[in-house]
């Protein structure tokens, strides 16, 4: 002992690594099962490997603590409005599209059950670090609203395809893979994109000139973006690129990056533009009709990724407990901790079965009708229950660590800080729970469809049928509108007992119905989990 230290410390937990987040965590397993997916034969196993090793882990935060820096000029004083990143930023970058994390849905031959295999993917990479999560998700998305210029997009797709990563400031058609946003809101409007006032000034063909600004303009060192303009036609779709076709600088004028809550590896902009260079995507007047297709991925992404972010803040927790000891025994052993872990991993279970099976239903709607209308209604609703529930569990997951988990050596500040993100990204609550409303009620039959599958899967389950009846009478009532978010939320619960009906044991299935459908949930740990506590925490235990 060095002179200096007064004693052996005896009670700390190890650290969080080397750990292979797929082949250990049995919820993953079995919903990959449920949905068609063998783990070992799509590369999962080893994927979980790599993005469980201390490396990798510790790259999450140095990304983080090191966030981009915007240059408007260079050094002479001319315009560049790049933005530079640490280097661990790149390393998550390469690999995750190395793993094609940002395209295999796009591959061909598919697979069939491509958009699953990816789901665990994002899952998985999002719990080691979310930030660079955005700029993935958006290149993967464009390609459903590209799919609205054939011409461009034969001309995009290869390069998006590439598994290989090219942060180089370069035009696109000189690299060898690219990346793309998307900016859609500006200051006055928010939400209310039709209050856009950027304006496109057609030129030559689908060639046009767009002046304005975009108050969010996220991972904007991307190669080109997506972006809604008031077109002499109404508001229409455009791919905004970096450069001009010529090989100049096409103008956007990054203002300023945002300083975020969290999110902090990932750069998010405010941004005008000067006359910049920019093709039509589909028709004019059209652009929310194209631009939709993309949202639905994303929305699909941002549930997927909390799901991730809570299930790596479940896998800390229990990493604690399972070695920190308090009055002469273990946490993990303490009745009132198995309560709380338990109701943790009750709800990580049904976030990722749910999550997975809104990604089955991407995989079986070109040739099921029902599953392109579980997808248009239940992915949504999987966004909105499951990233708005993640702060909540965050934070319980946090408390399991008492004061050790609410500093920043350890990962659950920044898991914290990084979930509300998806609730607001792609639509916040209310927004979500009206697009609900809205698709409810355009299309009754596809909505009685799929809630008569859903009952079909789960109608034996305490609360079930009370929860449908309650959502339908709600769903025509007078004050229906007002009502949204019960609406959205009784959706989000059905779909997730019917998704883990498909691949929990029936004992957490039955606790799951009776503690969320049959009564309002209490707070995390004061739920009645019956003997459903025991295989979830056996269950969970295995994360570690």
């Amino acid at each position: 002992m060095l002179p200096f230290e007064t004693h052996d410390v005896l009670n700390q937990t190890p650290p969080f690594g080397d750990v292979n987040l797929v082949a250990t965590n049995q919820a993953l397993l079995y919903a990959l099962k449920a949905n068609g997916v063998d783990p070992e034969a799509e590369g999962l196993i080893a994927f979980g490997a790599a993005w469980g090793s201390a490396e990798r882990i510790d790259l999450g935060r140095l990304a983080n603590a090191n966030p981009p820096l915007l240059r408007t000029h260079d050094a002479r004083g001319y315009r560049i409005d790049a933005v530079e990143f640490h280097s661990a930023y790149h390393v998550l970058m390469r690999a995750s599209m190395e793993d094609g994390l940002h395209a295999s849905t796009w591959d061909e031959p598919n697979s069939g059950h491509a958009h699953v295999a990816r789901a665990a993917r994002i899952y998985t990479a999002s719990g080691v670090e979310s930030g660079h999560i955005c700029p993935i998700t958006m290149t993967h998305a464009s390609v459903a609203a590209l799919a609205a210029a054939p011409n461009h997009l034969a001309e995009w797709l290869p390069k998006i395809r590439s598994r290989s990563y090219d942060s180089r400031f370069i035009p696109f058609w000189e690299k060898a893979a690219v990346t793309l946003g998307m900016g859609m809101t500006e200051k006055q409007g928010g939400t209310d994109v039709r209050a856009n006032t950027t304006r496109a000034d057609p030129k030559t063909g689908d060639e046009y000139a767009l002046t304005g600004h975009k108050w969010f303009l996220s991972a904007p060192m991307c190669d080109a973006f997506l972006v809604l303009a008031q077109a002499p036609g109404g508001l229409t779709c455009f791919l905004l690129p970096r450069f001009r076709p010529d090989g100049s600088l096409n103008t956007l004028r990054l203002q300023r990056l945002k300083d975020k809550l969290g999110n902090h590896s990932n750069a998010s902009s405010e941004v005008e533009f000067h006359d910049a260079f920019a093709w039509r995507i589909g028709e004019e007047g059209r652009g929310v009709r194209t631009i939709i297709e993309m949202v639905q991925l994303t929305r699909l992404d941002c549930a997927v990724a909390s799901a991730g972010l809570v299930r790596m803040g479940l896998a800390l927790a229990i990493h604690h407990a399972r070695h920190r000891s308090v009055f002469q025994k273990k946490l993990i052993d303490q009745p009132a901790m198995r309560m709380v872990l338990a109701d943790l991993a009750l709800e990580s279970e049904a976030m990722t079965a749910l999550a997975l099976r809104a990604a089955r239903s991407f995989d079986l709607q070109p040739m099921d009708e029902h599953e392109a209308s579980y997808a248009r209604l239940v992915t949504p609703a999987a966004k909105f229950g499951i990233c708005k529930a993640a702060p909540r569990l965050l934070y319980e997951a946090m408390e399991c660590l008492g004061g050790n988990g609410y500093v920043e050596e350890i990962a659950l500040p920044r898991l914290y800080r990084e979930a509300p993100v998806n609730a607001i990204w792609e639509g916040s609550g209310n927004v979500i729970a009206l697009d609900i409303l809205r698709a409810e009620t355009r299309e009754p039959e596809v909505a009685t469809a799929v809630l008569e599958r859903l009952m079909a899967e789960i109608r034996d389950l305490p609360g079930a049928s009370d929860a449908a009846r309650d959502l339908v009478m709600a769903l025509h009532s007078a004050d229906a509108e007002a009502r949204a978010r019960f609406i959205a939320e009784r959706l989000f619960l059905l779909a997730a007992t019917a998704a883990l009906a498909r691949s929990a044991p029936p004992e957490i299935v039955e606790s799951y119905a009776l503690t969320r459908l049959a009564s309002p949930a209490r707070m995390i740990g004061a739920n009645d989990l019956g003997p459903a506590v025991n295989p979830l925490l056996e269950r969970a235990f295995v994360a570690i």
